[in-house]
């Protein structure tokens, strides 16, 4: 059974500067997600819309979109689940390249500061790394993160503000300070919490709400503050430890 839809998609032109909607009307089968609805006007009607996607399996995270207001994965999202009209925009927050495709380099950038690898990984070990389920119950929320950068669409507070490292690079430095095979959790702590890290999330939880992998990053951003905190009394505390015991000697 098919039922009409109309998909208004808005698009951009890099070389002209200017914006406008296209509006297509479809017919779709309830199994129909918005990146088919999507392949089928470019092959059916020579739309020559741009947009993102590999996988087709919410695994590669590339086809990121605002479909009717929300930041989500076109290639899990059905149309039979979405009110008519079906608008479809670029990810906020984010420079628009062309149509739907935004560039996110400054975002991804920043998750070099959350120095997403272990020590083990540092060293090139041969040797075995041994982890037990308990520990690795420990990581396994923060370690679906896909990169998809709708949880940077989604936050306000990145909105305002660039320079804020953004829920994804948070989540993933939670997860490896997390990690049983990690030694430069110090390190990555004096990177979170410096003027753009962590303090500055307000806990508005959008992040967490258009995660497509339930990974939680404003919850992981509260955990990094409460470590933060410990890291900043501890850090705070390691000079006059350290003059105690020389005048002890």
């Amino acid at each position: 059974m098919t039922k009409k839809y109309t998909i208004r998609i808005r698009r951009y032109d890099p070389q002209t500067g200017k914006n406008w909607y296209d509006i297509h009307n479809i017919y779709a089968e309830r199994r129909m997600t918005v990146l088919d609805a999507l392949n089928q006007i470019n092959e059916h009607e020579r739309a020559g819309i741009s947009y993102r996607s590999s996988c087709r399996m919410s695994i590669c995270g590339s086809c990121g979109t605002i479909v009717n207001g929300k930041s989500v994965l076109m290639c899990n999202t059905f149309l039979k689940d979405l009110e008519d009209p079906v608008t479809i925009e670029p990810l906020r927050n984010f420079a628009i390249v062309k149509d739907l495709v935004v560039d996110t380099d400054a975002a991804m950038e920043k998750l070099r500061d959350a120095l997403p690898y272990t020590t083990f990984s540092i060293t090139k070990s041969r040797c075995e790394s041994v982890q037990t389920p308990k520990q690795l119950e420990k990581i396994k929320q923060t370690s679906q993160c896909i990169k998809c950068m709708l949880c940077v669409s989604a936050c306000p507070i990145y909105g305002l503000d660039y320079n804020f490292m953004g829920p994804a690079a948070a989540a993933i430095a939670y997860r490896y300070n997390k990690d049983s095979r990690d030694h430069v959790g110090e390190k990555r702590l004096d990177s979170l919490t410096g003027r753009n890290g962590v303090w500055k999330c307000n806990f508005v939880g959008e992040c967490s709400n258009v995660c497509p992998k339930n990974v939680d990053p404003a919850g992981a951003i509260q955990k990094m503050k409460v470590m933060g905190v410990l890291h900043c009394i501890k850090s705070a505390l390691k000079p006059k430890l350290k003059s105690k015991s020389k005048s002890k000697k």
